[in-house]
């Protein structure tokens, strides 16, 4: 089904606001840094439990946001990825030929690099928020603008952005699969996203490609024409590593049945798949209920790598009547935040044995062991994998220290509550829920790291058990 919708992603209008306005919403944050904790200090986040699925979690990010201490600390407690809403796009990076414009789009990479978070780059090659001098180009001057657009971008931020999204909704709507009218097609004919594809993979060889559109999220003619065109791309060795389902839902255009059929379909042509721009008009257990079956749907698909909500909180949404997203306007987390995580393996409540207890019953035999697991290693980062396992008698906590290299840096942890020493080199670690482990029994703890040019492993200490 088909949803009648704005441009997805297009840049939102700034509303004027009151002082009287300007001065609520600064009481407001002030008053919801404290409540923002949302027991996390004792439960999972959407970033770590995604993680521990060996996923990421990601959302929209405007720059002009960042300063808000309420939207900042909420995107770095909760999300391991981020998408530049509109910072990235043509209009912004390239306002006149050949003449970039990076201030906006490198605010937010720098804010994300310094939190350990991945990057997706959007969009390279779109018909929508171009400046005007594109559409009035010949055919000549287009191929090589549109070529020298995604070489300078994508140069710029070589090594940083982990996927791109080369081209955006180049597929109409409704029933014909046709491509859509834009000057690319129009001046360059259907070989353009090729040659974006190609363009790109030279501009940076170690940056996963996508295609992005909407409306694909199930099996109908769009998304029978994208899966076309990547199947004969995978055939011919165009370089194409990914493609991005938006995923914009409401009560009208619900998640179709066959969404997990469809992302698999299109993972097993060889590429991953990825969810880009995630929201659903509702509220409670209805919409609770939605953003369960997408997470689901991914975590079914092993080449679903990650998640992407389109935004952090409901008043700053494209779609902010409908109440889409995640966090409501006070960033209080929604039933839906709950299913989301839930449906991740994590635990909104924090509940469980926290490990800190003394003698409390412990006795003699109480003890455990540990050992370490890398489960994910890239470039720049890795994931490690603790597992604690009882020994011959039940115990009610555990404690454990991990040592990390010189210059490594933790971004995310899971299933575990940490405090660091004066160096900030070792990390002692103790449960959440998991304290209470019957005899030979194990649990687990994870991390993400960001190398810094150290590719060594951390040395885990001794268990010590209660």
């Amino acid at each position: 089904m088909l949803m009648p919708r704005n441009r997805a992603g297009a840049r939102p209008r700034a509303l004027p606001r009151r002082a009287a306005q300007a001065f609520a919403s600064a009481l407001l944050a002030a008053a919801t840094v404290t409540a923002l904790s949302h027991s996390a200090a004792a439960a999972d986040t959407l970033g770590s439990a995604a993680a521990g699925k060996g996923r990421y979690f990601g959302t929209a990010v405007a720059a002009s946001h960042l300063g808000e201490s309420a939207y900042a600390a909420t995107l770095d407690r909760e999300f391991s990825a981020v998408t530049p809403e509109n910072e990235m796009k043509w209009d912004a990076t390239e306002p006149t030929r050949n003449t970039f414009s990076f201030g906006a789009a490198d605010q937010i990479v720098s804010h994300a690099q310094s939190k350990g978070m991945k990057i997706r780059g959007h969009t390279l090659v779109w018909h929508s928020q171009l400046p005007s001098w594109v559409s009035g180009l010949s055919a000549t001057d287009l191929r090589t603008a549109m070529n020298n657009h995604i070489t300078q971008v994508m140069q710029h931020y070589k090594g940083k952005i982990y996927a791109w999204d080369v081209v955006n909704e180049a597929y109409q709507d409704g029933s014909s699969g046709a491509r859509r009218s834009s000057p690319f097609q129009d001046k360059l004919g259907n070989g353009f996203i090729e040659e974006a594809f190609r363009t790109a993979r030279t501009a940076d060889p170690d940056a996963k490609l996508c295609y992005n559109d909407y409306n694909t999220d199930g099996v109908n003619a769009k998304s029978n024409a994208v899966y076309n065109m990547v199947k004969d791309f995978k055939s011919r060795g165009v370089p194409i590593d990914c493609v991005g389902f938006q995923s914009h839902f409401n009560s009208a255009s619900p998640v179709p049945s066959d969404y997990q059929a469809n992302l698999q379909r299109f993972a097993d042509l060889g590429v991953d798949v990825q969810i880009t721009e995630l929201d659903i008009e509702g509220s409670g257990s209805a919409q609770a209920t939605s953003y369960s079956n997408v997470v689901k749907a991914c975590l079914a698909v092993t080449r679903c790598t990650g998640m992407t909500v389109w935004g952090i909180t409901d008043k700053y949404s494209w779609r902010s009547s409908g109440t889409p997203l995640l966090f409501d306007s006070n960033y209080a987390p929604k039933p839906a935040y709950d299913a989301v995580l839930a449906a991740l393996g994590g635990s909104s409540s924090g509940g469980g044995d926290d490990g800190g207890g003394g003698d409390n019953g412990g006795g003699t035999g109480a003890t455990c062991t540990v050992s370490f697991t890398k489960t994910a290693d890239w470039n720049d980062g890795y994931n490690g994998q603790v597992t604690v396992k009882a020994g011959s008698a039940p115990i009610t906590g555990w404690t454990t220290t991990v040592t990390f290299p010189a210059g490594q840096k933790v971004s995310t942890l899971w299933n575990g509550s940490a405090s660091w020493d004066g160096s900030g080199t070792v990390m002692t670690v103790r449960p959440t829920y998991n304290g209470n482990l019957a005899a030979g029994a194990s649990t687990s703890f994870g991390f993400t790291v960001q190398k810094n040019g150290n590719s060594a492993v951390p040395t885990v200490g001794t268990c010590t058990a209660s």
